[in-house]
Parts: C-alpha cells; sequence; structure tokens
C-alpha cells in the first residue's frame, strides 16, 4: 500500500511539474490570447473616376447605429426601443442581429445614415441604450446618377456563399464586393486591405479596452477611359431618340415596349471606350446601403425591360447591312470581285435551278439599280450585289473554301468575345454550317436545322439569317477597318493609382490581330462608306451636316424581326482619312437605319465637334496624393499631378430581306 501511494504522489508531482514548468509558456500564451479579440475594420474603397478625373463612384461618411447582438440579448427591451427610434419594428431589428454575419465581438449595423439628432439622442442617453454604438461608416456614392451605370456597377455585402471561397483570400463577413461592372472586374484593386483592431476582453467576454490596430489601407483608385460629359451626352440622346420613336406618329415602331438601345464611342487608334450607354438604365445607388427586395423586384420584373442588362456588350443583334463590311472585306481580298467589277442589279436576285426553299430574294420596293460596283453597292447599301456575292461564295468553295465570309467576319472581331474588362460579355454568333450543327445537337427542339444551302449563304452575306453581333464587336469592327486593319481589345480602364498617388497599374493597349486589305480595294471601301452619309442611305439624315469641315463614312443597318419593327442599326467614324472616332448605335425596334440608329450617331458627332476628346498622351492616370474622395462627410475631386510615362510604352497616336435603306 505504500509502495502505491508513493507511486502516484510521483505521478502526481511528474504531472504537476509538467503543467507548471514545462508548457507553462504555452498556457500563458491561451490564457493572453483568451483576453484579446481581434476585430476587422474596413477599408475605403478605391474612387472610379472617368478620364478627365470626374468622380463617377465615390464615398461618403455616414453616422451607422450598431447594436451588439450579445447585449440586445441580455437586454431585450433596449431592441423595441432601437427599432422606434430608427423607424424599424422590433422584428426587423432581430432579423439583423440573427442573420448577422459579424463577429459577436463586433457590433452589427441595424441603420444607416443616422440624421445628426438622432445620432447626438442615443450619445447622450447611452445608459439607456446598453450596446448601441454610433459609428462612422463610409459608403458608395453616385454623383452622376444614372450616368454609365451597366459600365459602373454596383457592390453589395459579402454572402456566406462566396465567403467559402473568398475567405482565403482575408475576406470577411460584412465586406463590401463588387456585383457588377468594373466594381466587379477591378475588385481586387478597389476594395483596399482591411485594418485589424485588437480588443481586450473580461471573463464575461465584454470589451474593456483597445491593445492596439492596424488601419486599414484604402483602395486603389480606378481610372476609366470614359469621358463623363460624352457619355452623359450619349444617355440623353439615346433615351430621347426612344422616347421620340415610341410617341412619334409617323414612327415604323410596332411594338413601343420592344424599344430599347445602345450607343457605343471608341478611339479606332487604341480601342479606349469613351462613351458606353445602356437604355433603359438605372441609379446604382439603389444599392446603397443595400437594395430592398422591391426595387429589386422591380427592376427585374419584364415591364422594366432588363434595365440592369449592359446592351452594348450583352444585347445581341442581327446586324442587316452594317455585316456587309465583312461580306466587301472577303469578296475583295479573296478575289471573288475587283473594285471595278460590275454586277447587275434588276430589283431581284433568282437563285438558279432552285425549286425548294426560298429561291428569290429582293430589294425593298423591288427598286433595281441596274449596273453597280462595290462602291454603289455600300453607298445605296443594295442586297442584290451582296446576294449575288453570297451565292458565287457558295458555288465556288472549291476555289474559296467552305467560310471566306465567316473567316473575315471572325478576324473583325464578330462571334466572338472583345475580351473589354467588363462582366458578362456576350460572343454573338457568325451563321455558319457548323454553327447550325452545334446549335441543333444542343437544342434540337429550337434549332431544328443543322443544313446548309445557297440560300443561307446568300442570307448571311447580307448580314441576316442566325448571325447575331453586339453593339461594341459593331464599333470594334469598324475601327478595325477605320485604322488600316489593328483590332484592339477595346479599353475601359486606364490604370489604378493608389491614395499616395502612385501609379500601381497600368492597363495599356492590346492588340488582338491585323487584317490585310489591299489599299486599292480598302479605298473603294472607304469611298462606298462615304457615300452612304454623303448621299446614299444615311444621306438624308446627314444632310446639311458640316462633311467638309469633318468628314465621316459609315453605313446603316435594318435587321428584320419576325412580327415585329426592324432593328436599327448605324455605325460611323470620322474624319475619314484621320480617325479620331467610331460610334456605333443600336435601337431594338427601331425601324430602318437612317430612320432609328443615325440620327443618334449624327448628334455625338455634332457634339465632338464642339467637344473633342483630351487626346492621350501616355494614356494614363494622374491623380494626386491621398485621394480617397472621404474627408469627414465631404466627397473630395482629385488634383492633377501627371504620372511616370510607363516603361516602353509608345503613345498611338429574320428571312425577309433588308431594304435599300440598310
Amino acid at each position: 500500500m505504500g509502495f502505491v501511494a508513493a507511486a502516484l504522489f510521483v505521478a502526481l508531482f511528474a504531472r504537476l511539474y509538467a503543467l507548471q514548468v514545462l508548457t507553462a509558456p504555452v498556457y500563458k500564451a491561451e490564457a493572453a490570447a483568451n483576453q484579446v479579440r481581434e476585430v476587422s475594420v474596413p477599408a475605403p474603397r478605391g474612387l472610379i473616376l472617368d478620364r478627365n478625373e470626374q468622380v463617377m463612384v465615390g464615398n461618403q461618411v455616414v453616422k451607422t447605429l450598431a447594436l451588439s447582438s450579445r447585449e440586445a440579448y441580455l437586454h431585450p427591451a433596449v431592441v423595441k426601443r432601437v427599432a422606434q427610434l430608427v423607424g424599424l419594428t422590433p422584428a426587423q431589428v432581430q432579423s439583423e442581429l440573427i442573420n448577422s454575419q459579424y463577429s459577436i465581438y463586433q457590433p452589427t449595423p441595424i441603420k444607416y445614415n443616422l440624421s445628426t439628432n438622432q445620432a447626438i439622442y442615443f450619445q447622450e442617453h447611452q445608459s439607456e441604450y446598453p450596446g448601441v454604438t454610433i459609428e462612422l461608416t463610409t459608403q458608395r456614392t453616385y454623383p452622376m446618377g444614372d450616368t454609365a451605370a451597366q459600365v459602373l456597377g454596383y457592390v453589395g455585402q459579402v454572402s456566406a456563399a462566396q465567403l467559402k471561397t473568398l475567405a482565403k483570400q482575408g475576406y470577411q463577413a460584412g465586406d463590401q464586393i463588387g456585383e457588377a461592372g468594373v466594381e466587379a472586374t477591378f475588385q481586387n484593386y478597389l476594395r483596399g486591405r482591411s485594418g485589424v483592431e485588437k480588443l481586450q476582453v473580461n471573463a464575461a467576454g465584454d470589451v474593456v479596452g483597445v491593445l492596439g490596430e492596424t488601419k486599414p489601407v484604402p483602395g486603389g483608385n480606378l481610372q476609366l477611359t470614359i469621358d463623363a460629359n460624352l457619355e452623359k451626352k450619349a444617355q440623353t440622346i439615346l433615351a430621347n431618340q426612344i422616347y421620340h420613336l415610341a410617341h412619334s406618329p409617323n414612327s415604323f415602331v410596332i411594338n413601343a415596349a420592344r424599344l430599347a438601345g445602345s450607343i457605343v464611342v471608341e478611339n479606332p487608334n487604341n480601342g479606349s471606350i469613351y462613351a458606353m450607354a445602356s437604355y433603359p438604365t438605372y441609379n446604382p445607388s439603389e444599392w446603397v446601403p443595400y437594395i430592398t427586395n422591391a426595387n429589386y423586384a422591380a427592376l427585374t420584373s419584364p415591364s422594366s425591360n432588363q434595365p440592369l442588362i449592359n446592351r452594348a456588350i450583352q444585347g445581341e443583334y442581327t446586324p442587316g447591312s452594317t455585316f456587309k463590311l465583312a461580306t466587301a472585306s472577303a469578296a475583295l481580298k479573296d478575289g471573288l470581285i475587283s473594285p471595278y467589277t460590275i454586277i447587275n442589279d434588276p430589283g431581284y436576285f433568282k437563285v438558279p435551278n432552285c425549286t425548294v426553299g426560298k429561291c428569290s430574294f429582293h430589294n425593298s420596293g423591288y427598286e433595281a439599280l441596274g449596273n453597280i460596283n462595290i462602291v454603289t453597292a455600300l453607298a445605296d447599301s443594295d442586297d442584290v450585289f451582296f446576294y449575288t456575292l453570297g451565292y458565287n461564295f457558295y458555288i465556288n468553295q472549291s476555289q474559296f473554301g467552305p467560310t471566306p465570309i465567316q473567316n473575315m467576319a471572325k478576324a473583325y472581331g464578330f462571334g466572338q468575345p472583345t475580351g473589354i474588362a467588363l462582366p458578362g460579355e456576350a460572343a454573338g454568333i457568325v451563321d455558319s454550317l457548323s454553327e447550325r450543327q452545334y446549335l441543333h445537337k444542343l437544342y434540337p427542339s429550337a434549332f431544328p436545322y443543322d443544313t446548309w444551302y445557297a440560300g443561307d449563304n446568300i442570307e448571311m452575306a447580307f448580314g441576316q439569317g442566325m448571325t447575331l453581333i453586339t453593339p461594341l464587336q459593331l464599333a470594334n469592327a469598324y475601327a478595325t477597318f477605320a485604322n488600316g486593319g489593328t483590332r484592339y481589345v477595346p479599353r475601359i480602364a486606364d490604370g489604378i493609382v493608389n491614395d499616395q498617388g502612385k501609379l500601381i497599374k497600368y492597363f495599356p493597349p492590346k492588340v488582338v490581330t491585323h487584317v490585310t486589305i489591299p489599299a486599292v480595294d480598302r479605298a473603294a471601301m472607304i469611298k462606298g462608306f462615304e457615300g452612304a452619309i454623303q448621299y446614299g442611305t444615311g444621306g438624308q439624315t446627314f444632310a446639311g451636316f458640316p462633311l467638309s469641315q469633318f468628314p465621316l463614312a459609315g453605313k446603316t443597318g435594318t435587321a428584320s424581326v419576325a412580327g415585329q419593327a426592324p432593328d436599327s442599326l448605324f455605325v460611323a467614324w470620322g474624319p475619314v482619312n484621320n480617325p479620331q472616332y467610331v460610334i456605333s448605335a443600336v435601337v431594338t425596334g427601331g425601324g430602318f437605319g437612317a430612320v432609328g440608329a443615325a440620327p443618334m450617331v449624327r448628334a455625338l458627332f455634332t457634339y465632338l465637334m464642339s467637344h473633342p476628346i483630351k487626346p492621350e498622351v501616355y494614356g494614363v492616370p494622374h491623380l494626386s496624393a491621398g485621394s480617397t474622395g472621404v474627408k469627414g462627410t465631404l466627397l473630395i475631386s482629385p488634383t492633377k499631378k501627371t504620372a511616370q510615362k510607363p516603361k516602353g510604352y509608345k503613345a498611338s497616336t429574320s428571312k425577309t430581306s433588308v431594304s435599300k435603306a440598310g
């Protein structure tokens, strides 16, 4: 018994020695950790500015009432009193507390944008509201309202589902994250780096002091290629034109509720996007501090005509005669025709030896232009000329291959995303046998045909059939032709500057490919595109425009839609021999290209003549140090400070035929 007792005491002393001596530092550290809680301090998001440093998205400081969930549990009456003073119900307050993703040591935001009187009242009656704190937080502001809404996007609180993947990148509950537009694309630059506040807590879990903090690092400021003033003008012109089409007694519009549209203005020399308007639109401030269920339902209901869609990159439209750029380029480059080739237009084209399906194609009203060449065909948007090209390519596949027009279309960027730094860009479709077989295999009921005949090639050649393009693709394709054949990735962002004014990221122009067209052939096409504005399908729209001062070239497009008014398209560039701007416009259900879309392009060129875009020297942002956009409750615009030139960068200076009207 004595031996056993001695052994037990030896074991006890050994264990005590191990706990009190050998592992004492470990337990001491754990005890200290139990007294400290780390709370994340959100960083202000970076500003979003236009090319001239105008603030398009900023920040403002707001007073926010936050309530500790622990204190609310210990003092249930405080929930009712808080709810009454801020205009909520107790159930709403409880809902925020229960569903909160915040730490129990971090108060849950209950009410944003407190008035000064409300904030003072809570501070003066702190003892009556245990667990209530008044915090200063930053929120997004949109000083230009709905201008460029689809480009800018909006932010929201990171969800539990998103946190499953984003937690590895340092995201925490309550963080803001870009949900659309450049807010989403450039999220990693705009978000900044959260700070950490070390809080001392007692055994009951109450915060008794602050042990230290790491200050948050503001997000980088994003400078866009957009010119805000031009963007506003484009948006106003688009909205006014759609209103005019919907209410004009002479309008071709069949269904006014279908009217929607987009305008894109691009620099053909480097791909910079100066304006990108989409209609209908919305105000991103609806997401501040969060969007209500009622507002979201209104924005997504069919009756709203989908304002959240950026139709410039997500709207897909039959191109109509604007597609003739690809067909003409292919026919000239491959030698099917020359600039001097004459084709007779009797007003219609009949497929030889055709007995099944559609065998005859005609101009609108069966007008006949007689013997014409490529210049007249483009200027007057003659369909028979292009019917003939489509048929001749089809019957000469052994010489030109099965897809010469499709190949040229893809070289111009049709049927594929442009690569612009915006989420959700549509690819479009270039109609072909392989495309039809692919779609038929995936969706046999929606796409019942997997064949390709002469009539299909004819329709594809003048921009009908299943071909679909976006307004941005249209602008970028004509920009490629206008600048001599260099296709750029469209640029929406110029660079990122940190809060110290240092350039931390530059987004240079990127070349995708080169489209080579012999000079004599290109000159003939330019003459045709100029003719379209001087005397052709767009001549009446541009009557009186000072073409001698600012020469333009362009193309109308009228895309047939079964049972509806045609979609209206127009694209132009200028000045012709020294192109600075390319403008594309599309109006869904807008009628003829010269009627629905062309007037908007004319109005924008008129504006640009008196309000030219400042030339790009280096193409980099120049922001002032410390321009975070937040100071108290005031929004601050940055002042200029030229950034360094990046090393190695050089400045770069349906089945119905389409009418003659495009």
